[in-house]
């Protein structure tokens, strides 16, 4: 037998027992004491025992908090295409296995225990999905589907491997409607950073604040954009700890806008010419403390030959990115509308919001390509796979480019359809050689569904062009 053999039936036995360690874990005296005093304290009567979808949503089952014990020894079941959003093909069967697929089981985190601050009885923690124990070979092991799990594994692998830990901070935006927030500007002028629509959005920013706190999000600053678009930021950190919180902080906001009577979308590009709702990672690599991104008298804004090469892989991978970073029909409206700040090659600049990695003072890779829509676990996932790619092949990115918002930049060109990006998906070998194959499977399904149910569409377009102008 090989070593490489040996190694993979040793991986297999390992994952076979993930369930059982982590059962081990949560059934630890000194967990079930600290999890119950938690309950107990804060008089929490519901839990959500919650989990991302493949399409970042969030999916859940309530139970009563005096089975917390109960739920830490056999957790959840779910039917397994819940994390493929229940998601229908056109012929109408569930994409991830039918309505045959088995359960999977999903074991709580006791560590993400969080309070509902609008409801201070309900409470959410997150899970971990595994094959059910009892299933024949696979029984036991993390679920392929599972992208917040994946996540997590794929960065601590990633330093196993190469010593650093990888932060990121997000920049969510989003667009507001409803009354009272109607948008104030000059004809021709943009409403950004302006006071007068900062103080109508007042109510729900603070709002927004105040919840965001509560779940452990330190926020840090935030401004209004373009028309009724608000972002907000919080600290960066980990990027297991940093998705978890962005898709909390969508949560609240939902919360926030069900309290005003208003609607909060997340919808990549709502309007033409207006800004899209972008999301930028700010991602930067650590070791003992220190970010190795950055290197102190260089020229470039201090960016290291660690950086550089990490940017050389996230350059070579952005095409076969992209279906994850821009994940649906609606997030390619962002990069065709001219001015709007939105990258549509692989480039890379000091300093410049043209390009699709900026590099800025202090030392942070920001990429700004994903958008509102995005699933963070697994475009961090991704992020590492590229990156780990660039360190070990110690890939150039070039010169940095000077594009700015008016003059072209020069790279590589990007996906502009979400039927383009699904195939560079496909094609990068590398990147889906990273991840499970069953969710390279399920997730290439999802998105070549959507591209065909949007190109068989008859929108108000086709009307306009078509209805009384033919031929």
């Amino acid at each position: 037998m090989t070593l490489q053999a040996i190694r993979s039936e040793t991986d297999a036995l390992l994952d076979r027992n993930a369930f059982a360690a982590h059962q081990e874990r949560n059934l630890a005296p000194d967990v079930v004491r600290e999890l119950g005093r938690k309950i107990e304290e804060a008089g929490v009567e519901y839990i959500y025992y919650a989990l991302p979808t493949i399409g970042s949503r969030m999916v859940a089952k309530m139970v009563p908090a005096n089975h917390f014990r109960r739920n830490l020894q056999k957790g959840i079941a779910f039917h397994r295409t819940a994390l493929s959003d229940l998601q229908n093909d056109r012929h109408g069967n569930l994409i991830g296995g039918g309505i045959e697929a088995r359960e999977f089981w999903a074991l709580p985190e006791p560590d993400t225990f969080v309070v509902l601050p609008w409801d201070t009885s309900v409470a959410r923690i997150f899970c971990t999905a595994y094959e059910p124990p009892h299933l024949p070979e696979v029984g036991g092991r993390p679920l392929a589907i599972d992208t917040r799990s994946l996540l997590i594994r794929s960065h601590e692998a990633f330093t196993a491997r190469t010593g650093f830990e990888v932060r990121s901070g997000t920049e969510p935006e989003m667009t507001w409607e409803g009354p009272g927030l109607e948008v104030t500007k000059k004809p021709g002028s943009s409403p950004a950073y302006q006071v007068e629509n900062l103080e109508r959005m007042r109510p729900i920013y603070k709002q927004l604040v105040t919840y965001a706190k509560a779940m452990g999000l330190d926020m840090i600053e935030g401004d209004y954009e373009d028309d009724g678009q608000l972002e907000l930021n919080w600290m960066f950190d980990r990027v297991e700890r940093t998705a978890d919180r962005l898709v909390t902080y969508r949560q609240i906001c939902k919360q926030v806008a069900r309290e005003f009577g208003v609607t909060a979308s997340f919808m990549p590009k709502p309007y033409n010419g207006q800004m899209g709702n972008g999301c930028h990672h700010n991602v930067s690599l650590w070791k003992d403390g220190t970010n190795a991104m950055e290197e102190a008298g260089r020229v470039e804004l201090h960016v290291s030959d660690t950086a550089r090469h990490a940017i050389g892989g996230v350059l070579a991978h952005a095409q076969g990115s992209m279906a994850v970073m821009a994940s649906t029909v609606n997030s390619y409206k962002r990069f065709w509308d001219a001015g709007q700040f939105a990258p549509s090659t692989a480039n890379w600049g000091l300093d410049s919001r043209g390009c699709l990695v900026r590099i800025s003072a202090n030392g942070r890779m920001e990429y700004r390509v994903p958008d509102a829509a995005v699933n963070p676990y697994l475009s961090h996932t991704l992020l590492i796979a590229a990156m780990e790619d660039g360190l070990n092949r110690k890939l150039d990115p070039g010169a940095p480019d000077e594009a700015t918002d008016n003059v072209p930049a020069v790279g590589t060109q990007l996906p502009l359809t979400l039927g383009e990006a699904t195939e560079a998906f496909v094609a990068d070998t590398y990147l889906t050689g990273q991840l499970p194959a069953d969710l390279v499977s399920i997730y290439t399904q999802l998105k070549t569904e959507e591209w065909a149910r949007y190109c068989g569409a008859i929108t108000e377009w086709d009307r306009e062009m078509y209805w009384e102008t033919m031929p």
